[in-house]
């Protein structure tokens, strides 16, 4: 086992040869839009993304679902499943099976296994002081579908966020393979700032985010947030934060921005400063939704997080 549940990683990494181990992850949640197709696609993205966090490419997917299917059609768990099986294509990965239950609410992800090189794998036990912070995607799915939801929305960000969340985070196994970068994790459940903190404790590091250079899918977020917009998840998020985070007169709306639960995030990358130019060089061939660099890692004993403006 290279790596397992006790620094809390994206995925578990086995060994399986002197150059090759396997990622393992699965993962899967309840609809956050109404089309079904395309909730079958974010949930297929969302789960492999763990896979290319770690530096890895998917090889192989299970898909797992729950239905209650007194209450929902056969049209739409097609139409769930080709979502899926639309990403699965995508990413070049084999879809060999899966497994239904009958549940009270629908659910649908993915188990996948992908391969990585143990010498090139990404980790968030890896963080150095001095590494640049850089974020692949921008911040606030979870307010946004909370906004979606209840009818508060713009056709345009709704559209912004499908698009965001149906892209896959492919970047993280070139960077890993091409050695590039070291320490990273995706950004979902837990926040920007929750998953940060993971890493910083794993890495026994700590970290400086600059809250201007923060990317969000549209300022109409904010907009949201000033709304009360805001999904129990981000909330807690917050709450959480709290315990580890230094805030430098920073606003309420970013702070629960920097919180907010993401579903298919973004990858939160450590960057060498002498690799940055790659790095970015990379995203931008990928095309990823941004390329930004958000703050830096630092020494810090306790594993800190500050904001700062």
């Amino acid at each position: 086992m290279l790596v397992g549940a006790a620094i809390a990683d994206d995925a578990g990494v086995y060994r399986i040869a002197r150059d090759r181990a396997l990622v393992q992850t699965v993962d899967f949640f309840t609809p956050i839009v109404d089309d079904p197709f395309i909730y079958g696609q974010v949930a297929a993205a969302n789960a492999m993304s763990d896979i290319y966090a770690m530096g890895g490419r998917p090889i192989t997917a299970l898909n797992l679902m729950g239905i209650p299917t007194e209450v929902v059609p056969p049209a739409v768990i097609n139409a769930i499943l080709r979502g899926g099986a639309s990403k699965i294509k995508e990413a070049q990965c084999a879809l060999v099976g899966g497994h239904t239950i009958r549940n009270p609410e629908p659910v649908y992800g993915l188990a996948v296994t992908g391969l990585v090189s143990p010498r090139r794998m990404i980790t968030n036990a890896a963080a150095r002081p001095g590494d640049w912070l850089v974020l692949s995607k921008p911040l606030g799915t979870g307010i946004a579908t909370t906004g979606i939801k209840k009818g508060l929305t713009s056709a345009l960000l709704a559209k912004k966020t499908i698009h965001i969340m149906r892209q896959l985070n492919t970047a993280g196994a070139e960077l890993g393979e091409s050695g590039l970068v070291r320490a990273g994790v995706d950004v979902t459940g837990f926040g920007l700032l929750g998953h940060l903190g993971s890493m910083c404790r794993a890495s026994g590091v700590g970290a400086e985010i600059f809250a201007p250079r923060v990317p969000l899918i549209s300022r109409e977020v904010l907009e949201l947030i000033e709304r009360k917009c805001i999904p129990g998840g981000s909330r807690d998020n917050l709450a959480f934060a709290a315990e580890f985070t230094q805030w430098d007169n920073i606003s309420e709306q970013e702070k629960v921005l920097l919180a907010d639960a993401q579903t298919s995030g973004g990858l939160l990358l450590c960057v060498a400063p002498r690799h940055l130019k790659a790095v970015l060089q990379v995203l931008k061939r990928r095309r990823t939704p941004c390329a930004a660099v958000v703050g830096q890692i630092v020494r810090s004993a306790k594993s800190s997080i500050k904001v700062k403006t």
